[in-house]
């Protein structure tokens, strides 16, 4: 026992004490290790040494060279390499296809949009036909507006979730980007008086503030219901009203994010709202009332003090699903389901002018919508049957009618330095401009 001490023990197994003396260790056998593969999960535990040493969670990156791999193990390794590059979602916002500047417009483009001096003498033009079709909606879109401060650019919302901004004339892509910050349909786009902004709301209850320029999402606006509208204060760009499915009407002040005035009452889903020329009063388009159908249809308010000043402007049984004021005179107009466009009077007490109306085109149940000129001597209407009706505002008369869209025509827009240049939309997704 004493030789086997002195073979298996040698100096580093001894530790002198404090009296000099070896502290004697109990004999441990050290047998030579087998040099194994160490697996990527800590808590694995070595299996025999007659069977394959497989990892059951082998590490992502691969094997190790010169290893052997069954055919379990490489079916295990190429599932989890499937796995490890899942679908990503789709990014709130498309990348930018093409450019929002001026740079690559054409020359004649250039000229008018800069000629604004010369715009009284073309006044009262309307388009001859189709000069550029924007191609990139997949579903019906619910509105159009051009941009005042950068008249070459135009908005559109649609059924499938996006907002497209379009630099119409550009020579490469026309689609300048396309946002889809929205979780559901958009219902109506609508560009701020000042700087690259645009304000959309949609059927997943909010109202969204877009810096075009930048590409992002500024500011949201969350609601209990599905907004329907949404249109910027005249007189002050940080001031916007809201109009929802539940008959709320908002007024919102951007700056700070919150409501400042609510116009309450029993409504039914607002359809359209709209300022007056002086910004004192709002005109409110909403559906079927649950008191009385005509009663409440449209409503003008008072803004400042919140309160109705007239709830019997239209005695007829049709809803309206657009309301607009004329940009000089004393009147504005509705787009009814009975299928013509009713004049009324802004100053109290509102009353419907019996004796003219627009009608020639047809609604037929569609969100049709209509629009002045730019001097009001013009008004435009979009129709189930895909035409563009142009009136005379004066006489009532119907001036022209332009085949835009083989299926409904829902906007139709005047450019706001181009007095011969329209932008329309379908219910089938195309969005147009003629001149």
């Amino acid at each position: 026992m004493d030789l086997l001490s002195k073979v298996y023990s040698s100096a580093s197994d001894e530790d002198e004490d404090g009296n000099g003396k070896a502290e004697q260790k109990p004999l441990t056998w050290h047998p030579q290790k087998r040099a194994k593969f160490e697996p990527f999960n800590q808590n694995f535990k070595p299996v025999p040494v007659f069977q394959p040493n497989i990892d059951p969670n082998p590490p992502l990156g691969g094997p190790i060279p010169g290893r052997y791999i069954s055919k379990r193990e490489r079916s295990t390794l190429a599932s989890a390499s499937m796995v490890s590059n899942p679908i990503q979602p789709p990014s709130p916002i498309t990348p930018v296809l093409g450019t929002i500047s001026v740079s690559d417009l054409p020359q004649n483009i250039l000229s008018a949009l800069r000629r604004q001096f010369n715009i009284n003498t073309h006044l009262g033009q309307m388009p001859k036909g189709l000069s550029v079709t924007l191609d990139g909606h997949t579903k019906s879109v619910n509105a159009v507006q051009w941009s005042r401060s950068h008249a070459h650019l135009l908005a559109s919302a649609g059924m499938d979730q996006t907002i497209c901004i379009w630099n119409v004339w550009s020579k490469d892509n026309k689609k300048a980007c396309m946002f889809n910050y929205h979780g559901a349909a958009v219902k109506d786009v609508k560009w701020s008086h000042h700087g690259l902004f645009v304000l959309s709301c949609g059927y997943d209850c909010s109202s969204r503030l877009i810096d075009v320029e930048k590409g992002i999402q500024s500011q949201i606006f969350k609601e209990d219901q599905v907004v329907g509208v949404v249109k910027f204060h005249p007189n002050n760009s940080n001031l916007f009203i809201s109009g929802g499915s539940r008959g709320g009407l908002k007024l919102w002040d951007i700056r700070t994010g919150k409501v400042v005035h609510q116009y309450v009452r029993n409504l039914g889903p607002i359809l359209d709202v709209e300022f007056t020329v002086d910004a004192k009063q709002l005109i409110s388009s909403s559906d079927v009332s649950r008191s009385n159908i005509s009663e409440n249809s449209i409503i003008v308010w008072d803004v400042s003090r919140e309160i109705p000043l007239s709830n019997q402007v239209y005695g007829e049984a049709y809803t309206c699903p657009s309301i607009r004021c004329h940009p000089s005179e004393p009147y504005f107009i509705a787009q009814s389901n009975g299928n013509y466009i009713a004049i009324f009077s802004t100053t109290h007490p509102f009353r419907l002018d019996k004796y003219r109306r627009y009608e020639s085109h047809s609604v037929s149940g569609f969100p049709i919508k209509c629009n002045f000129n730019l001097d009001g001597s013009i008004v435009a209407s979009g129709s189930s049957d895909g035409y563009i009706y142009f009136y005379n505002t004066k006489t009532c008369q119907l001036n022209k009618k332009l085949k835009a869209h083989d299926q409904a025509c829902i906007d139709a827009v005047f450019h706001p330095v181009m007095p011969n240049v329209v932008a329309s939309c379908s219910w089938n997704g195309e969005v147009s401009v003629f001149e």
